[in-house]
């Protein structure tokens, strides 16, 4: 699919975490950036969100930040690394600039926020409202589990078989990065199992 460029990227805004995640997401950023992509993000300073974005910017890459107002003015805002920096007026918002200035999405690790917002695209793709690349990073087996829960969705009929081929699981950055250069739409039924 040749016209991707701007590539949303869900991930957590956590100091706390272990080295691997920031690894991943820093290595995932570059990648974003060297092969010619933009980032848009939530628009934060911290976690995981600050290092991607800060080397998709170093590889050359531009950062598009969205964030709502309550959050900005709790002093986690990074409009001043960023290409072009959206203030809206809260979550629900937000949710759809990103998805509307996105042409691929990558889930990295992430608390309830990257949950959420994961879930709502793939329903979307789902219901056939966007055809985009969904990419899960599982660093560290971080989303085993929910994996595991999204094949119970499916294996106990609450979602037809083919609501696998709505996400592509990625176990490095790189991985992620080769599927979406190499993606190619595919029709997903939305029938009711």
């Amino acid at each position: 699919m040749t016209d991707i460029k701007n590539i949303c990227v869900f991930a957590s805004s956590s100091n706390k975490l272990e080295k691997i995640f920031y690894k991943d997401a820093q290595e995932l950023g570059f990648l974003i950036g060297q092969k010619g992509f933009n980032i848009v993000y939530g628009g934060s300073k911290l976690g995981m969100m600050y290092a991607c974005a800060e080397a998709t910017k170093k590889a050359g890459g531009k950062i598009i930040g969205i964030m709502p107002e309550k959050l900005a003015n709790m002093g986690c805002a990074n409009p001043e690394d960023c290409d072009e920096f959206i203030l809206t007026s809260g979550m629900r918002e937000r949710k759809a600039k990103l998805d509307e200035l996105s042409d691929a999405i990558i889930a990295i690790a992430g608390g309830y926020g990257t949950l959420e917002e994961l879930s709502e695209l793939i329903v979307q793709k789902q219901l056939g409202y966007n055809s985009k690349p969904i990419v899960i990073l599982n660093t560290d087996g971080f989303y085993d589990k929910l994996i595991e829960f999204f094949n119970t969705i499916i294996d106990r009929n609450f979602a037809n078989s083919d609501s696998s081929k709505l996400y592509y699981i990625a176990k490095t950055p790189q991985e992620a990065i080769d599927y979406i250069i190499k993606y190619i739409p595919t029709k997903i039924s939305a029938k009711i199992v």
